[in-house]
């Protein structure tokens, strides 16, 4: 078990930390304000290796471990959790490419996905089919080297403003087994963007409908076998989960440390606020929940990067608790700040979005239960 980080460690996630610090922090208020996509500061960001975390060298990738990621894109969060997500999206999309592609494929696409020259989104998610993933009905059928598309995937983060879209479709019978996985180019015809969804947060990056009429695909954009893209979607989601508490953390480390810089200066009948016994434990409470649910996190990675036979367990238990505290902690954040905390100018309503949304992605806290509970019932029959 590794309770304290070693000095690469340290240096990657500082290097991380001051990117995020410069380049990011500054800007996202702003950023989310204007709904504005900053795909310039992410490449800067794929300059520094932050484009291809746990992709492979040899198309470009940095080669690091999940437990790495996650201390990435926890410093990244620190300065826009919205922005660190898209990131951590866009590499779960690429390590899919790397890890089921063949040789042709990761060549192809993975050198400009590890510098972010293309962006990848990850297309799951359906109007009539959210966390009943295996109902998914969108259809590829076969019609020579091609597959003919038909159908609606929804809620895709980067779409209209993404390169390739890693999309699940549904090539056989229904349920998992006819599930299979393509690479589509963001310029295939018949692919069409609807409108850029409002939303509560996520401001700064886009989320649309992405919609398939008769779209043609090659057959050679298949990853792996026809039959496995159910297996490829949910292998992507076990890194993506823990990338997506990672975010969390870093959200809620910033608003906990904006709360005691806040309270270091506020007064209130004569004292400052960070006198008062009260906020003092309700802050002790926000850092001890904190290191817990970092603790966690960084648990689950280890787990991943070993291929343990419960990795799939500790990213599902990781990501609930670590989004639920995440969350949690924000709130209290705000509720420190008092009506300062309301307004944006003060940052912490934004965390306070954008961290709401990661109870509900890459499967939401409910599923998460049902994966765990029923990992706990198999394992003791």
């Amino acid at each position: 078990m590794q309770f304290a980080l070693n000095e690469d460690q340290i240096a990657v996630r500082d290097m991380a930390r001051e990117f995020a610090a410069e380049k990011i922090a500054p800007h996202a208020v702003r950023w989310d304000e204007e709904k504005h996509f900053p795909v310039d500061v992410m490449r800067e960001a794929a300059g520094l290796g932050i484009g291809g975390v746990y992709i492979r060298d040899d198309v470009g990738g940095s080669g690091m471990t999940r437990f790495d990621a996650a201390l990435i894109f926890e410093a990244l969060a620190q300065g826009c959790p919205t922005v660190s997500a898209f990131i951590s999206i866009h590499n779960m999309a690429s390590w899919m490419i790397d890890a089921y592609g063949n040789d042709a494929q990761r060549h192809k696409w993975l050198p400009k996905l590890c510098t972010m020259e293309l962006l990848a989104s990850y297309c799951l998610t359906e109007p009539g089919s959210g966390s009943d993933a295996a109902a998914l009905r969108t259809r590829a059928v076969r019609d020579g080297d091609h597959y003919v598309l038909n159908g609606q995937k929804q809620f895709i983060s980067g779409a209209g403003k993404g390169d390739l879209y890693v999309v699940m479709v549904r090539t056989g019978a229904d349920g998992p087994g006819g599930i299979s996985t393509l690479v589509i180019e963001g310029d295939t015809p018949g692919l069409s963007f609807g409108a850029n969804e409002r939303k509560m947060g996520w401001n700064a990056q886009p989320t649309r409908a992405v919609i398939f009429e008769n779209a043609r695909v090659p057959v050679a954009n298949c990853l792996g076998e026809e039959g496995i893209g159910f297996k490829i979607a949910m292998a992507g989601l076990d890194g993506g989960r823990i990338n997506i508490a990672a975010c969390s953390l870093g959200g809620a480390q910033c608003a906990l440390d904006k709360s005691l810089a806040y309270m270091k200066e506020r007064k209130a009948f004569g004292k400052r606020l960070d006198e008062f016994q009260a906020l003092q434990f309700r802050l002790a409470d926000m850092a001890t929940e904190l290191e817990a649910a970092r603790t966690f996190v960084w648990r689950a990675a280890a787990s991943l990067d070993r291929k343990d036979a419960d990795a799939t367990m500790l990213c599902a238990m990781a990501k609930r608790f670590g989004t639920d505290v995440g969350f949690e902690v924000a709130n209290q954040a705000l509720q420190l700040h008092g009506g300062y905390g309301y307004l944006s100018e003060y940052g912490i309503e934004k965390i306070v979005r954008d961290l709401r949304v990661h109870q509900i992605l890459e499967g939401t806290n409910e599923i998460m239960r049902l994966i765990v509970s029923r990992k706990l019932i198999e394992s003791a029959r």
